[in-house]
C-alpha cells in the first residue's frame, strides 16, 4: 500500500479539536493524487493524453477522528481495473497502527475529447501495482434517496468550489452536505454517489431527508430540474446503549 505521513493541523480540526470529515476526505483524495504522481500517472500526464479519472462513489467508515497534532499515516491502493472502471481502497491509522478510518472508492476513466468513458490501459494494473481488497463491508455504489426530502435554499457554485478540471471538487459536495447535519452529529459512515458535474455559476438545489431516528441524513444536491449532481449519505454512529 502506498503511504505517506501526516500530522493533524489546526486548520483541519473542528470545534471539538478533532479532524473534520471533510479534512479526512481531503487526505484520502490527496493520497490518490500522490500515488498517481509518484508512479508517473499524475495530473500532467492525464492532461497530455486528454484523460481524467472521475470519481463515481465514496464509502468512508470512521472509527475515530484523529485529534489536533496527532501523527497519522495515510495509505491507498488500487485493487481492480475493469473496463473503464477503477477501484481503490484507503486507510488512515495512527503511528502505533490503530485504524482510524478506511474507505472504498470507484472511479471512471474519461476521454476528454469524446467526453465518454474509455477503457483502462492494460499497463495501468502493473504501474499502479494492484493489491488485495481491504477487508471491510462493501456498500452498494448507488444511494437510495428518500421521497420525504425537504427542499433547502439554492446556492450558486463559486470559483473556490472548483478543482483543476474546472468542475466542483469531490470534497466540496461533502462540505455542502455537512451544512445540513447537526454540529454534534458523529459520523460513522459517509457514502457519496457522483452523478453529474457541476461547474461555475451552476445553481445547486439541496434536498435533505432525515430518518425517523435521526441517525441517517441523505442530502441530494440537485440542478434546477431535480437531477442530482451528487448524493451524500451521512450515517451517525450508534448510541452506546445499542
Amino acid at each position: 500500500m502506498y503511504t505517506f505521513d501526516g500530522r493533524v493541523r489546526y486548520s483541519e480540526v473542528g470545534v471539538d479539536g478533532n479532524m473534520t470529515i471533510e479534512s479526512l476526505l481531503d487526505y484520502f483524495q490527496d493520497a490518490s493524487i500522490f500515488h498517481s504522481e509518484d508512479v508517473g500517472l499524475g495530473v500532467d500526464y492525464f492532461q497530455k493524453v486528454n484523460l481524467v479519472w472521475m470519481l463515481s462513489a465514496w464509502q468512508i467508515c470512521v472509527n475515530r477522528r484523529p485529534h489536533l497534532c496527532e501523527n497519522i499515516v495515510i495509505g491507498t491502493s488500487a485493487y481492480e481495473f475493469k473496463g473503464f472502471m477503477g477501484s481503490r481502497n484507503f486507510l488512515m491509522k495512527t503511528k502505533e497502527g490503530e485504524v482510524l478510518a478506511y474507505a472504498n472508492s470507484i472511479w471512471s476513466l474519461m476521454d476528454l475529447n469524446k467526453m465518454m468513458p474509455t477503457k483502462v490501459k492494460e499497463d495501468f494494473a502493473s504501474i499502479y501495482h494492484l493489491e488485495e481488497k481491504y477487508p471491510m463491508e462493501y456498500a452498494p455504489r448507488k444511494i437510495n434517496v428518500p421521497a420525504n426530502g425537504r427542499k433547502m435554499e439554492p446556492f450558486v457554485v463559486k470559483t473556490h468550489h472548483l478543482d483543476t478540471n474546472y468542475h466542483v471538487n469531490n470534497g466540496q459536495y461533502v462540505r455542502m452536505a455537512m451544512d445540513y447535519v447537526p454540529e454534534d452529529f458523529e459520523i460513522g459512515q459517509l457514502r457519496v454517489e457522483y452523478k453529474n458535474q457541476a461547474v461555475l455559476d451552476d445553481v445547486i438545489h439541496p434536498e435533505v431527508a432525515v430518518s425517523e431516528d435521526g441517525r441517517l441524513y441523505t442530502v441530494s444536491l440537485n440542478n434546477g430540474d431535480g437531477k442530482s449532481y451528487s448524493i451524500v449519505e451521512l450515517q451517525g454512529k450508534s448510541f452506546p446503549a445499542d
